[in-house]
């Protein structure tokens, strides 16, 4: 059985949780519904490699709880001394092997050699947008730039430490919006303020007791919670949601129709589309072309991994 592998927030490195994989907590936060936090960060290996399960909870049973992205901040900067010698990690090119493994099993694909070529000096930046885009703008849309920034730094092989590299990621976000200012988004971001506002994020994972990513923490209204650590199959979160909804059912929606899936999500890895419709891995050519116009999508390969991507009119 795969180890439950978590990023350590204390080492920066992906490795075998040491914690409790599942534990009931008690917390003092006041909560009208289910609140689940989600505490992950932008460079988290095995964050990304949860994606497919997360965004599958999130169609079928993100109306019976208040969801929240927290930044846990993995990485400030690279010491001069080593980051986790027991694990081989004494510099930034000896997390490509890290990364690439993580690639191969969750097959959610991996490049790595960034970190080689041009490395990721901090993922505080990228958290720092986060934080301003969930505060100028919306949650969802702080959502779908750490999604961007994901795909760009394990699939698209970039630098995102690299200023621009982020500015070109947020003017994709915000392509066909003319009403929110780029440049005010960055102000925010490296402003004082900025930094309280990540810190707040980083307050609130200690409080909930994160060691490292990705930790679901679901807390109910009578202040009851589980704490799930590293990246589980979807049925322990259903299984917790229903033990924690003390006011009744937890009904699942319906899958959602895949061309409008696509257009929303704007690109599918192979695995994301096996998840979300339960279908194997061979099967997902096939189903794409029932299910989606050819005028709506293109078909790629990346690292051995065929994605979809949604053409936008």
């Amino acid at each position: 059985m795969e180890k439950n592998m978590v990023c350590d927030m204390y080492s920066g490195v992906c490795k075998p949780s040491e914690e409790n994989e599942v534990e009931n907590i008690n917390l003092n936060n006041q909560s009208p519904n289910l609140t689940l936090y989600y505490i992950t960060d932008p460079m988290c290996s095995h964050c990304w490699a949860f994606e497919p399960i997360l965004n599958k909870l999130l169609v079928q049973y993100g109306h019976l709880f208040n969801f929240q992205m927290i930044m846990g901040g993995l990485l400030e900067a690279w010491g001069d001394g080593p980051i986790d010698p027991a694990n081989g990690i004494y510099k930034p090119a000896d997390v490509t092997p890290h990364w690439q493994e993580v690639g191969q099993y969750s097959r959610m694909p991996i490049d790595g050699t960034v970190m080689e070529l041009d490395p990721v000096q901090s993922s505080y930046p990228a958290s720092r947008l986060y934080k301003a885009i969930q505060q100028l703008d919306s949650p969802t849309s702080a959502i779908e730039f750490i999604r961007l920034v994901r795909e760009a730094v394990f699939v698209f092989n970039q630098n995102i430490s690299d200023n621009k590299i982020l500015k070109s990621i947020v003017q994709t976000l915000y392509k066909n919006n003319k009403t929110i200012n780029i440049e005010t988004i960055f102000d925010l971001a490296n402003s004082t303020q900025g930094q309280q506002l990540l810190s707040n994020d980083f307050n609130l994972v200690r409080e909930l007791g994160v060691r490292g990513f990705p930790t679901v923490v679901i807390v109910n209204h009578d202040n009851q919670g589980t704490k799930i650590v590293g990246a589980r199959d979807l049925n322990v979160y259903i299984d917790t949601l229903k033990k924690l909804n003390n006011n009744g059912k937890t009904v699942s929606k319906p899958l959602p129709d895949l061309e409008l899936y696509l257009k929303k999500q704007h690109r599918l890895f192979s695995k994301e589309i096996e998840i979300m419709y339960d279908i194997a891995q061979d099967e997902v050519p096939n189903f794409v072309e029932q299910n989606l116009s050819p005028s709506v999508y293109t078909a790629k390969n990346i690292l051995g991994e065929n994605y979809y991507e949604f053409i936008l009119s």
